[in-house]
Protein backbone atom coordinates (compact mmCIF):
# COMPACT_ATOMS: atom_id res chain seq x y z
CA UNK A 1 0.00 0.00 0.00
CA UNK A 2 1.16 3.54 -1.11
CA UNK A 3 0.74 6.27 1.21
CA UNK A 4 -0.32 9.88 0.02
CA UNK A 5 -0.88 12.54 1.53
CA UNK A 6 -3.03 15.04 0.61
CA UNK A 7 -1.95 18.19 1.58
CA UNK A 8 -4.92 20.54 0.53
CA UNK A 9 -8.46 19.95 -0.53
CA UNK A 10 -7.94 18.27 -3.89
CA UNK A 11 -10.87 17.35 -6.48
CA UNK A 12 -11.96 13.45 -5.89
CA UNK A 13 -11.46 13.08 -8.97
CA UNK A 14 -8.00 11.55 -7.93
CA UNK A 15 -9.52 8.63 -6.27
CA UNK A 16 -10.40 7.55 -9.64
CA UNK A 17 -6.72 7.24 -10.70
CA UNK A 18 -5.25 6.73 -7.33
CA UNK A 19 -7.50 2.89 -6.29
CA UNK A 20 -7.98 1.99 -2.89
CA UNK A 21 -6.72 -1.12 -3.47
CA UNK A 22 -2.87 0.03 -4.25
CA UNK A 23 -3.30 3.67 -2.51
CA UNK A 24 -4.07 5.34 0.62
CA UNK A 25 -4.81 8.95 0.40
CA UNK A 26 -6.17 10.93 3.03
CA UNK A 27 -5.18 14.47 4.21
CA UNK A 28 -4.68 12.97 7.91
CA UNK A 29 -1.52 10.71 7.30
CA UNK A 30 1.82 12.18 9.26
CA UNK A 31 4.29 12.94 6.98
CA UNK A 32 6.45 10.48 8.65
CA UNK A 33 4.84 7.84 6.97
CA UNK A 34 3.66 9.30 3.31
CA UNK A 35 5.39 7.96 0.69
CA UNK A 36 4.29 11.24 -1.81
CA UNK A 37 2.35 14.07 -1.29
CA UNK A 38 -0.39 15.96 -3.10
CA UNK A 39 -0.18 19.54 -2.77
CA UNK A 40 -2.02 22.92 -4.50
CA UNK A 41 -1.05 25.58 -2.35
CA UNK A 42 0.35 24.82 1.25
CA UNK A 43 3.92 25.32 2.14
CA UNK A 44 5.95 22.88 1.85
CA UNK A 45 9.12 24.61 2.81
CA UNK A 46 9.11 23.65 6.51
CA UNK A 47 8.65 20.18 6.02
CA UNK A 48 11.29 17.39 6.80
CA UNK A 49 11.17 14.45 4.35
CA UNK A 50 11.70 11.02 5.32
CA UNK A 51 14.30 8.97 3.01
CA UNK A 52 11.21 6.72 2.10
CA UNK A 53 9.30 10.25 0.15
CA UNK A 54 9.29 9.09 -3.75
CA UNK A 55 7.70 12.22 -5.03
CA UNK A 56 5.19 15.63 -4.47
CA UNK A 57 2.57 16.46 -7.15
CA UNK A 58 2.03 20.25 -7.41
CA UNK A 59 -1.86 20.07 -8.38
CA UNK A 60 -1.13 23.76 -10.44
CA UNK A 61 2.10 24.93 -12.38
CA UNK A 62 4.10 27.36 -9.67
CA UNK A 63 5.91 25.41 -7.35
CA UNK A 64 7.95 28.57 -5.56
CA UNK A 65 5.81 26.84 -2.33
CA UNK A 66 8.15 23.46 -2.56
CA UNK A 67 11.89 22.96 -1.54
CA UNK A 68 13.40 22.18 -5.09
CA UNK A 69 16.65 22.34 -4.41
CA UNK A 70 16.12 20.20 -0.92
CA UNK A 71 13.48 17.56 -2.76
CA UNK A 72 16.43 16.97 -5.66
CA UNK A 73 19.01 16.29 -2.82
CA UNK A 74 16.90 14.06 -0.84
CA UNK A 75 15.67 12.14 -4.92
CA UNK A 76 12.24 13.71 -4.70
CA UNK A 77 11.03 14.04 -7.74
CA UNK A 78 8.47 17.21 -8.05
CA UNK A 79 5.59 17.33 -10.19
CA UNK A 80 3.88 20.27 -11.52
CA UNK A 81 0.68 20.21 -14.27
CA UNK A 82 1.84 22.77 -16.85
CA UNK A 83 -1.37 23.40 -19.09
CA UNK A 84 -4.01 21.87 -16.95
CA UNK A 85 -5.40 24.96 -16.00
CA UNK A 86 -4.96 26.87 -19.04
CA UNK A 87 -7.85 27.31 -20.40
CA UNK A 88 -8.88 29.03 -17.27
CA UNK A 89 -6.05 30.87 -17.33
CA UNK A 90 -6.95 32.08 -20.77
CA UNK A 91 -10.25 33.02 -20.67
CA UNK A 92 -9.55 35.25 -17.77
CA UNK A 93 -7.04 37.14 -19.34
CA UNK A 94 -9.29 37.87 -22.09
CA UNK A 95 -11.94 38.87 -19.85
CA UNK A 96 -9.71 41.27 -18.07
CA UNK A 97 -8.34 42.58 -21.33
CA UNK A 98 -11.65 43.98 -21.84
CA UNK A 99 -12.72 44.85 -18.51
CA UNK A 100 -9.62 47.27 -18.50
CA UNK A 101 -10.28 48.90 -21.84
CA UNK A 102 -13.25 48.93 -21.80
CA UNK A 103 -13.31 50.59 -18.12
CA UNK A 104 -15.83 48.47 -16.43
CA UNK A 105 -15.17 48.07 -12.96
CA UNK A 106 -15.05 51.98 -12.78
CA UNK A 107 -18.55 52.06 -14.74
CA UNK A 108 -19.57 49.39 -12.18
CA UNK A 109 -18.50 51.46 -8.78
CA UNK A 110 -20.12 54.36 -10.53
CA UNK A 111 -23.30 53.01 -11.90
CA UNK A 112 -24.02 51.47 -8.43
CA UNK A 113 -24.08 55.25 -6.94
CA UNK A 114 -27.50 56.08 -8.67
CA UNK A 115 -29.33 53.81 -6.61
CA UNK A 116 -32.07 55.32 -5.27
CA UNK A 117 -32.80 57.79 -7.72
CA UNK A 118 -35.81 55.77 -9.29
CA UNK A 119 -37.12 56.95 -12.35
CA UNK A 120 -33.88 59.44 -13.33
CA UNK A 121 -31.88 55.79 -13.34
CA UNK A 122 -31.96 55.97 -17.08
CA UNK A 123 -31.49 59.73 -17.79
CA UNK A 124 -28.09 59.60 -15.72
CA UNK A 125 -26.98 56.76 -17.19
CA UNK A 126 -27.26 58.33 -20.63
CA UNK A 127 -25.51 61.65 -19.27
CA UNK A 128 -22.60 59.99 -17.50
CA UNK A 129 -21.39 56.97 -19.23
CA UNK A 130 -19.13 59.12 -21.75
CA UNK A 131 -16.85 58.97 -18.80
CA UNK A 132 -16.18 55.50 -19.54
CA UNK A 133 -15.68 55.19 -22.91
CA UNK A 134 -13.11 52.52 -24.11
CA UNK A 135 -11.23 50.63 -27.08
CA UNK A 136 -12.07 47.31 -28.65
CA UNK A 137 -9.90 45.06 -28.78
CA UNK A 138 -10.01 44.06 -32.47
CA UNK A 139 -6.63 46.09 -34.30
CA UNK A 140 -4.97 46.08 -31.01
CA UNK A 141 -1.63 44.95 -30.23
CA UNK A 142 -1.16 42.17 -28.00
CA UNK A 143 2.65 40.98 -26.60
CA UNK A 144 2.34 37.95 -24.88
CA UNK A 145 6.03 37.35 -23.08
CA UNK A 146 5.72 33.63 -22.58
CA UNK A 147 4.98 31.39 -24.83
CA UNK A 148 4.24 28.09 -22.57
CA UNK A 149 0.64 26.50 -22.17
CA UNK A 150 -1.21 29.60 -20.87
CA UNK A 151 0.78 32.31 -23.25
CA UNK A 152 -0.05 30.02 -26.55
CA UNK A 153 -3.67 29.70 -25.61
CA UNK A 154 -3.94 33.52 -25.22
CA UNK A 155 -2.22 34.29 -28.62
CA UNK A 156 -4.25 31.77 -30.16
CA UNK A 157 -7.44 33.75 -28.80
CA UNK A 158 -6.55 36.53 -29.15
CA UNK A 159 -5.60 36.28 -33.15
CA UNK A 160 -9.43 34.70 -33.22
CA UNK A 161 -10.52 37.89 -31.97
CA UNK A 162 -8.78 39.90 -34.69
CA UNK A 163 -6.02 41.14 -32.76
CA UNK A 164 -2.60 41.25 -33.43
CA UNK A 165 -0.06 39.11 -31.15
CA UNK A 166 3.50 39.29 -30.64
CA UNK A 167 5.06 36.35 -28.99
CA UNK A 168 8.48 36.61 -26.89
CA UNK A 169 9.99 33.56 -25.46
CA UNK A 170 13.37 32.61 -26.80
CA UNK A 171 13.21 29.35 -24.59
CA UNK A 172 10.49 28.27 -27.22
CA UNK A 173 10.67 24.68 -27.48
CA UNK A 174 9.80 22.93 -31.28
CA UNK A 175 6.87 20.92 -29.53
CA UNK A 176 5.32 24.21 -28.40
CA UNK A 177 5.71 25.97 -31.44
CA UNK A 178 3.45 23.62 -33.81
CA UNK A 179 0.81 24.67 -31.30
CA UNK A 180 1.06 28.82 -31.91
CA UNK A 181 -1.39 30.31 -34.64
CA UNK A 182 0.36 31.24 -37.80
CA UNK A 183 -1.03 34.72 -37.03
CA UNK A 184 1.21 35.44 -34.14
CA UNK A 185 4.34 37.24 -35.17
CA UNK A 186 7.56 35.88 -33.06
CA UNK A 187 9.75 38.65 -31.51
CA UNK A 188 13.26 37.88 -31.94
CA UNK A 189 13.93 40.88 -28.97
CA UNK A 190 11.77 41.80 -26.10
CA UNK A 191 12.14 45.24 -26.94
CA UNK A 192 10.27 44.69 -30.12
CA UNK A 193 7.41 43.46 -27.97
CA UNK A 194 7.93 46.17 -25.43
CA UNK A 195 7.40 48.76 -28.29
CA UNK A 196 4.31 47.77 -30.10
CA UNK A 197 2.26 46.86 -27.93
CA UNK A 198 -1.39 48.40 -26.55
CA UNK A 199 -1.57 45.19 -24.18
CA UNK A 200 1.23 42.90 -22.55
CA UNK A 201 0.52 40.00 -21.02
CA UNK A 202 2.80 37.57 -18.40
CA UNK A 203 2.90 33.98 -18.68
CA UNK A 204 6.23 33.27 -17.74
CA UNK A 205 7.88 31.40 -13.96
CA UNK A 206 9.06 34.02 -11.21
CA UNK A 207 12.44 33.02 -10.42
CA UNK A 208 15.88 34.52 -9.29
CA UNK A 209 16.49 35.58 -12.68
CA UNK A 210 12.66 36.73 -13.84
CA UNK A 211 11.85 38.54 -10.20
CA UNK A 212 11.55 42.53 -11.75
CA UNK A 213 11.05 41.39 -14.66
CA UNK A 214 9.42 43.83 -15.93
CA UNK A 215 10.97 47.44 -14.47
CA UNK A 216 11.86 50.79 -15.69
CA UNK A 217 13.83 50.31 -18.25
CA UNK A 218 11.26 47.87 -19.83
CA UNK A 219 8.46 50.39 -19.15
CA UNK A 220 10.28 53.11 -21.05
CA UNK A 221 10.35 51.62 -24.15
CA UNK A 222 6.49 51.19 -24.12
CA UNK A 223 3.82 52.90 -25.85
CA UNK A 224 2.24 55.47 -23.69
CA UNK A 225 -1.35 54.33 -22.67
CA UNK A 226 -0.55 50.36 -22.35
CA UNK A 227 -2.64 47.95 -20.12
CA UNK A 228 -0.20 45.25 -18.24
CA UNK A 229 -1.91 41.66 -17.31
CA UNK A 230 -0.13 39.84 -14.69
CA UNK A 231 -1.69 36.50 -14.32
CA UNK A 232 2.07 34.79 -13.67
CA UNK A 233 3.65 35.86 -10.27
CA UNK A 234 3.67 39.04 -8.80
CA UNK A 235 6.85 40.15 -8.13
CA UNK A 236 7.69 39.99 -11.84
CA UNK A 237 6.44 43.73 -11.85
CA UNK A 238 8.58 45.99 -9.95
CA UNK A 239 5.83 47.71 -7.94
CA UNK A 240 7.94 51.24 -7.64
CA UNK A 241 8.43 51.05 -11.23
CA UNK A 242 4.99 50.70 -12.53
CA UNK A 243 3.28 53.30 -10.09
CA UNK A 244 6.03 55.57 -11.89
CA UNK A 245 5.10 54.33 -15.41
CA UNK A 246 1.21 54.76 -14.16
CA UNK A 247 1.95 58.60 -13.07
CA UNK A 248 3.44 59.41 -16.11
CA UNK A 249 0.88 58.13 -18.10
CA UNK A 250 3.43 55.55 -19.69
CA UNK A 251 0.89 52.47 -18.31
CA UNK A 252 -2.88 53.11 -18.05
CA UNK A 253 -3.49 50.57 -16.19
CA UNK A 254 -2.18 47.26 -14.45
CA UNK A 255 -4.24 44.03 -13.82
CA UNK A 256 -2.61 41.42 -11.33
CA UNK A 257 -4.26 38.58 -10.29
CA UNK A 258 -1.24 38.76 -7.38
CA UNK A 259 -2.32 42.08 -5.19
CA UNK A 260 -0.47 42.75 -2.16
CA UNK A 261 -0.51 45.72 0.23
CA UNK A 262 0.82 48.30 -2.60
CA UNK A 263 -1.56 47.67 -5.46
CA UNK A 264 -4.71 46.54 -3.69
CA UNK A 265 -6.35 49.73 -3.38
CA UNK A 266 -4.54 51.64 -6.01
CA UNK A 267 -7.09 53.96 -8.87
CA UNK A 268 -5.39 52.32 -11.66
CA UNK A 269 -4.68 48.52 -11.23
CA UNK A 270 -7.18 45.77 -11.15
CA UNK A 271 -6.48 43.47 -8.72
CA UNK A 272 -8.23 40.31 -8.80
CA UNK A 273 -8.02 37.15 -5.85
CA UNK A 274 -5.46 34.81 -7.56
CA UNK A 275 -8.19 33.21 -9.65
CA UNK A 276 -6.87 32.52 -12.77
CA UNK A 277 -7.32 28.91 -12.31
CA UNK A 278 -10.17 28.73 -9.71
CA UNK A 279 -12.62 26.88 -11.85
CA UNK A 280 -14.16 23.69 -11.27
CA UNK A 281 -12.73 22.78 -14.75
CA UNK A 282 -8.98 23.64 -14.04
CA UNK A 283 -9.67 22.07 -10.69
CA UNK A 284 -10.09 18.49 -11.92
CA UNK A 285 -7.63 18.83 -14.57
CA UNK A 286 -4.80 19.97 -12.54
CA UNK A 287 -5.77 16.89 -10.08
CA UNK A 288 -5.96 14.18 -12.79
CA UNK A 289 -2.77 15.36 -14.11
CA UNK A 290 -0.85 15.46 -10.82
CA UNK A 291 -2.62 11.68 -10.07
CA UNK A 292 -1.69 10.37 -13.40
CA UNK A 293 1.73 11.33 -12.93
CA UNK A 294 2.19 10.30 -9.79
CA UNK A 295 0.92 6.86 -10.28
CA UNK A 296 2.50 6.63 -13.38
CA UNK A 297 6.04 7.24 -12.05
CA UNK A 298 5.56 4.32 -8.26
CA UNK A 299 4.49 1.83 -10.41
CA UNK A 300 6.88 2.24 -14.02
CA UNK A 301 9.33 4.76 -13.17
CA UNK A 302 8.28 6.88 -15.83
CA UNK A 303 8.73 10.70 -15.04
CA UNK A 304 7.11 13.02 -16.84
CA UNK A 305 6.76 17.29 -15.98
CA UNK A 306 8.81 17.38 -13.08
CA UNK A 307 10.37 20.61 -12.34
CA UNK A 308 13.53 19.29 -10.55
CA UNK A 309 14.29 15.63 -12.62
CA UNK A 310 15.49 14.46 -16.28
CA UNK A 311 12.31 13.48 -18.32
CA UNK A 312 12.06 9.63 -18.70
CA UNK A 313 9.01 7.65 -20.20
CA UNK A 314 9.19 4.22 -20.28
CA UNK A 315 6.44 1.59 -21.37
CA UNK A 316 5.76 -0.72 -18.41
CA UNK A 317 7.60 -4.07 -18.50
CA UNK A 318 7.09 -7.45 -16.99
CA UNK A 319 10.79 -7.93 -15.91
CA UNK A 320 12.22 -6.33 -12.48
CA UNK A 321 13.10 -2.58 -12.88
CA UNK A 322 15.59 -0.92 -11.07
CA UNK A 323 15.29 2.63 -10.77
CA UNK A 324 18.57 5.00 -9.59
CA UNK A 325 18.50 8.73 -9.66
CA UNK A 326 21.95 9.57 -9.29
CA UNK A 327 24.40 12.70 -9.61
CA UNK A 328 25.38 13.68 -13.70
CA UNK A 329 28.85 12.07 -13.25
CA UNK A 330 31.31 11.04 -15.69
CA UNK A 331 31.32 6.86 -15.19
CA UNK A 332 28.07 6.53 -12.87
CA UNK A 333 26.42 4.34 -15.51
CA UNK A 334 29.64 2.47 -15.57
CA UNK A 335 30.13 1.40 -11.69
CA UNK A 336 26.08 1.29 -11.61
CA UNK A 337 26.05 -1.87 -14.85
CA UNK A 338 29.69 -2.96 -13.36
CA UNK A 339 27.89 -3.90 -10.01
CA UNK A 340 25.03 -5.12 -11.41
CA UNK A 341 27.17 -7.43 -13.48
CA UNK A 342 29.39 -8.32 -10.28
CA UNK A 343 25.91 -10.18 -8.92
CA UNK A 344 25.63 -12.00 -12.31
CA UNK A 345 22.16 -9.96 -13.56
CA UNK A 346 21.35 -9.85 -17.21
CA UNK A 347 20.31 -6.08 -18.17
CA UNK A 348 17.30 -6.72 -20.46
CA UNK A 349 16.68 -3.21 -21.26
CA UNK A 350 18.12 0.80 -19.72
CA UNK A 351 17.64 4.52 -20.04
CA UNK A 352 19.45 7.07 -19.35
CA UNK A 353 18.46 10.76 -18.85
CA UNK A 354 19.87 13.87 -17.44
CA UNK A 355 18.88 17.46 -16.49
CA UNK A 356 21.84 19.27 -15.61
CA UNK A 357 23.61 18.23 -12.47
CA UNK A 358 21.23 14.82 -11.91
CA UNK A 359 20.98 11.39 -13.85
CA UNK A 360 18.18 8.89 -14.12
CA UNK A 361 19.11 5.50 -15.01
CA UNK A 362 16.23 3.02 -15.19
CA UNK A 363 17.16 -0.45 -15.88
CA UNK A 364 15.05 -3.65 -16.58
CA UNK A 365 16.82 -7.12 -15.22
CA UNK A 366 15.95 -10.80 -16.57
CA UNK A 367 15.95 -11.66 -12.62
CA UNK A 368 15.47 -10.63 -8.85
CA UNK A 369 18.25 -8.40 -7.52
CA UNK A 370 19.27 -9.02 -3.83
CA UNK A 371 19.17 -6.69 -0.99
CA UNK A 372 22.80 -6.78 -0.61
CA UNK A 373 22.72 -5.36 -4.25
CA UNK A 374 21.01 -2.63 -3.46
CA UNK A 375 22.67 -1.69 -0.70
CA UNK A 376 25.83 -1.78 -2.63
CA UNK A 377 24.56 0.30 -5.55
CA UNK A 378 23.33 2.74 -2.57
CA UNK A 379 26.85 3.13 -1.29
CA UNK A 380 28.07 4.05 -4.71
CA UNK A 381 28.94 7.90 -4.09
CA UNK A 382 27.04 10.41 -6.29
CA UNK A 383 23.63 7.73 -5.68
CA UNK A 384 20.97 9.56 -4.04
CA UNK A 385 17.97 6.98 -4.58
CA UNK A 386 17.88 3.63 -5.78
CA UNK A 387 14.02 1.87 -5.95
CA UNK A 388 13.00 -1.46 -7.23
CA UNK A 389 9.73 -2.02 -9.40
Amino acid sequence: MVNIKKLNKISPVIYDFLPKEKYNVSSHLEDSESDAFIVRSADCHGMEFTEDVLAIARAGAGTNNIPIDKCTDQGIVVFNTPGANANGVKELVLGCMIAASRNLPEAYDWVKTLSGQGDEVPKLVEKGKGQFVGGELKGKTLGVIGLGAIGIMVANAASAIGMNVIGYDPFLSVDKAWTISMYTHKAEKLDELLEKSDFITLHIPQNDKTKGFLSTPEFSKMKDGVIILNFARGGLVKTTSLFDAIESGKVKKYVTDFPDADTLCHPNVLAIPHLGASTPESEENCAVMAAQQLRDFIETGSIVNSVNMPECIIPPSDTVRLTILHKNSPNMVGQITNKIASYELNIADMANKSRGDIAYTVMNLDHEISADAIAELSQIEGVIKVRVL
